[in-house]
């Protein structure tokens, strides 16, 4: 089997699983399992369907680093639940939800799947690490269109990207990135820096929109060769761009370091982290199983049972 490594954005998945599963699936105690379940099928069908044999759930340490906050106080504001001095801040997430993280840390626990973070850190910073430094072809499974930026044909790193539901994934290559959005992936960072982004407190350039970005990424390849024509008088970019770029050059200063992912965390090397995929035996398993009663978590954990059993 060719070695194929795949990273989870587990928090995207978590919370896709979340809502797409109904939430009246309860253990006894009345505790909703639907993120449980809905996440072990997901990592039952990515890994079969798409021949991984490593895998990494990559964790958010923190969801809402303070030195991208410190760098744009707009970052994720609108998704704070409670401010909390020197830790990470609590995002905003459904009651419901919050009482399933520990259960699926137990249960990717005992499948023997390796779970990283990093302090001080995102999952898309552990991805992007991991994606820049792997010694084999990489799949990235997300609902966040910022990891585009780290899809790769000549490395040979994906993105399945879940926005359409488990029925209509999307495989992302550097062909579909342009395609879809007229940049590279390696200009998505610059790409998004200029259209901004609601979800994640971005305001973007005022009056540049995807299609004005995209051309002007086009015309000088890089949002730092086209702030350089923005005052180069010679240039010849247009007088009501330069104005627009001018009017948001505090933003325009900070934002490419908060929108691109860090790729060089210390982080420990996939083999050292667990990531080869095995079937799940002795003790583990059958405490699995055992979850799986206790939980209501129905034919899940068989199905990743049966997925792993065929990396014995």
């Amino acid at each position: 089997m060719t070695q194929r490594l795949m990273l989870l954005d587990t928090a995207s998945l978590y919370f896709r699983a979340f809502y797409g599963v109904p939430d009246s699936i309860r253990r006894s105690d009345g505790t909703p399992v639907n993120a449980v379940r809905g996440l072990l099928d997901m990592i039952a069908r990515l890994t079969t369907d798409y021949e991984a044999t490593h895998l990494i759930a990559c964790w958010d340490d923190d969801w809402r680093p303070q030195w991208r906050v410190d760098l744009l106080p707009t970052y994720k504001a609108h998704r704070v639940a409670e401010e909390v001095s020197g830790h990470p801040d609590v995002e905003t997430v459904p009651d419901p939800l919050e009482a399933q993280i520990p259960m699926i840390r137990r249960t990717l626990e005992l499948a023997g799947i390796a779970v990283v973070g990093a302090a001080e850190h995102e999952a898309d910073d552990v991805i992007g690490t991991y994606a820049s430094t792997a010694d084999m072809p990489v799949d990235v499974v997300t609902g966040d269109r910022d990891l585009f930026q780290v899809i790769d044909d000549d490395a040979d790193v994906r993105v399945i990207y879940t926005a359409r539901g488990m029925k209509n994934l999307d495989v992302m290559t550097d062909a579909s990135v342009v395609a879809r959005y007229r940049v590279l992936p390696g200009q998505y960072a610059d790409y998004a820096t200029l259209r901004g982004d609601a979800s994640d407190g971005l305001p973007g350039v005022s009056g540049i929109g995807e299609k004005t970005a995209a051309s002007l990424l086009g015309e000088y390849g890089t949002l730092d060769s086209l702030l350089e024509a923005a005052v180069d008088p010679d240039s010849g970019l247009s007088s009501p761009v330069r104005s627009k770029l001018a009017k948001a050059s505090d933003y325009l200063a900070v934002a490419p370091k908060v929108v691109k992912v860090v790729r060089n965390l210390d982080l420990p090397a996939p083999k050292k982290a667990g990531a080869k995929l095995h079937a799940v035996t002795g003790e583990e398993r059958r405490e699995l199983e055992r979850l799986a009663g206790d939980w209501n978590l129905g034919g899940s954990v068989k199905r990743l049972l049966d997925a792993f059993d065929r990396y014995a």
